[in-house]
This record gives structure tokens, sequence and C-alpha cells, in this order.
């Protein structure tokens, strides 16, 4: 295995401990706009993935890459959509009126 290999896999579990304790301590109040944050970090992970699949050096980095795509883009979406899906339960049934 290459060096860069290993330690590009030893910055990415590092970074998964760390994102893991990070979203654990965060209170509930905060979850909305946390959850809007990561989409839109999301969104720059789907850049990415996008850049590493058109590169087309191997056909393991290409497979991987489009595998990215999917799962970020997936994520992406979902995020948005269930952040949506809470905004709208804390607005008022009633229309405000100007």
């Amino acid at each position: 295995m290459p060096p860069d290999f290993i330690s590009n896999l030893y910055v990415f579990i590092l970074a998964g401990f760390v994102g893991f304790e990070v979203i654990k301590r965060v209170s509930p109040l905060l979850h909305t706009p946390l959850m809007s944050l990561t989409n839109a970090l999301d969104a720059i992970v789907v850049v990415a993935a996008i850049i590493i699949a058109g590169r087309h050096e191997t056909p393991l980095t290409t497979a991987l890459g489009a595998i990215a795509v999917a799962a970020s883009f997936s994520n992406m979406v979902g995020g948005f959509l269930i952040t949506d899906r809470m905004l709208r339960m804390f607005k008022s049934g009633r229309s405000k009126q100007s």
C-alpha cells in the first residue's frame, strides 16, 4: 500500500471519530441548524466525489467515486427534506397578516 493511502485512511478515521464525538454532544435544540450545516458540507462532498469519479485514473477509483456521488447526494437530499419537514413543524397554523 502506498504511504499516501495509509495517511489518508488515518485522517479519514480520525475525522470520523472526531465528528461522531462532536455530533453526539450537540443539544437537541441545535439539531436543525446543525443539520442544515451538514447538508451544506455534504454538497461539497458531492462536488469532490464528482471530481474523483471524473478523473478515470483506475476503474476502482471511478467506481468508488460513483458510489460516493450516489451516497452523498442521497444523504444531502434526504437531509434537506428532513430539515424542511422539521422547520414546517415549528411554523404556526395561522397565517400572519400585515
